[in-house]
């Protein structure tokens, strides 16, 4: 499920043993001496209350429901699958070089940096769909499912495609228009409002970006109020003249050119898509709970992590702890990563404590005072002295994708507190 671990790691693994009948799940653990033992079986309705335990941890009320494999050749996962590469990279070195098609504007890269949540929405079908109001294209997405409300949204784009095509000036300038659709008549009249423009030249290849916020921002309001984008496309100092989007390759939606070229749009949220601490109480409760009523003690599953009779004794040190989502059968939703390697601290605080063990001043003076009165005062506890975020990329339905950060979630080093 992992490659090769260091032999001085103790390997903890949640296995979720799925067979035919998905009846039991094992959690299995190193027992200190090179033996990986089964510490417990559980039952079907165990291992549903484990996955729904996870799922409100990543804050997401239940699973997603796809009815087809994840179609990575799209605009919109493709995207975000190389901001959540970029992202891995950077917790472990320094910012790479990027050599994507996707290559981001510092704007972009900032957005990156500051959101917490990333969604990109495909292009859809929509009863407008048919909707020609000279040379333009109507383009829709579906934001119902967006986690976040106008006061988490940094910002958004519309993302549009460009091709380059072969003419007698390459260089002639034109300017790419989207404007809000805020009504559409029997007749086929179009009342709308123009959010953002970009200019680019005929000979250009690449991704247009147009900011959109203003009118996304509407939408997470109002949601029966979107009726989508219409694209305009004119000369830049002919303003009056309108020419087909396909004149100079902005391209469409579908045809045999368009994989993983289709229009789509990126929000960049912050703040407001995060269990505050109200909700996490409340979750907590729900888990206590949950497990009260299906007749479970607190010592029904005993804890790996302090269960430790079946160890021998060992300093304060980081092992491992890993979390697999393809056992959990969840790789037909989370596109990346394939598992969570969250590791943990385990191991005494003994006397002396050592540079090595990365303990703080009060827990040396605290072992000090232990050792002449160890039943009034405890020995250090061994805990994470630095812990570093974990992203998750995965579908919300069939075409939208999140990409979701989460603080805090690996242990990087142990020390003594």
């Amino acid at each position: 499920m992992t490659g090769p671990k260091p032999s001085w790691l103790c390997a903890i693994y949640l296995l979720y043993i799925i067979g035919s009948d998905a009846a039991l799940s094992g959690l299995y653990i190193d027992n200190g001496v090179d033996q990986t033992i089964i510490h417990h079986s559980m039952t079907r309705h165990e291992r549903q209350v484990v996955e729904h335990e996870i799922l409100e941890l990543l804050g997401l009320g239940e699973r997603p429901r796809r009815s087809e494999a994840p179609p990575l050749d799209r605009s919109a996962p493709s995207f975000l699958l190389d901001v959540y590469k970029q992202l891995a990279e950077e917790h472990e070195q320094a910012r790479p070089t990027r050599s994507s098609e996707m290559a981001l504007s510092g704007e972009e890269q900032h957005a990156i940096d500051e959101s917490d949540l990333i969604m990109t929405f495909q292009s859809k079908k929509h009863h407008l769909g048919a909707l020609r109001h000279g040379h333009g294209r109507h383009v829709w997405f579906d934001v119902t499912s967006a986690p976040g409300d106008a006061s988490s949204l940094l910002t958004a784009e519309l993302r549009l495609h460009q091709a380059p095509v072969h003419t007698e000036d390459p260089t002639a300038l034109y300017t790419v228009v989207a404007h809000r659709v805020i009504s559409v008549d029997n007749l086929g009249g179009i009342e709308m409002e123009r959010v953002a423009a970009v200019n680019t030249s005929v000979g250009t290849e690449g991704w247009l970006e147009l900011n959109v916020t203003a009118a996304l921002a509407k939408w997470l309001g109002a949601p029966a109020d979107n009726r989508g984008f219409f694209i305009t496309l004119h000369p830049h100092s002919q303003p009056e003249r309108h020419v087909k989007p396909e004149e100079i390759g902005v391209q469409e939606d579908q045809g045999a050119n368009s994989e993983g070229k289709q229009p789509f749009m990126v929000a960049f949220f912050k703040n407001g898509v995060k269990l505050d601490s109200s909700d996490a109480g409340a979750r907590r409760k729900r888990e206590a709970r949950r497990w009260r009523n299906n007749g479970y003690s607190e010592n029904y599953l005993r804890n790996p992590l302090t269960d430790t009779s079946h160890w021998t004794t060992r300093s304060c040190e980081i092992q491992t702890l890993y979390v697999s989502f393809k056992d959990l059968e969840w790789q037909d939703w989370i596109i990346a990563p394939d598992g969570y390697g969250a590791f943990y601290c385990s191991g005494e605080c003994n006397f002396p404590l050592n540079a090595h063990k990365n303990a703080t001043n009060h827990a040396i003076v605290q072992t000090l005072v232990h050792l002449l009165n160890p039943t009034q005062v405890p020995k250090p506890s061994c805990a994470p002295i630095k812990l570093s975020p974990i992203s998750v990329l995965y579908y919300t339905d069939d075409s939208n994708v999140i990409l979701r950060k989460y603080k805090n979630m690996v242990v990087k080093s142990c020390g003594c507190h």
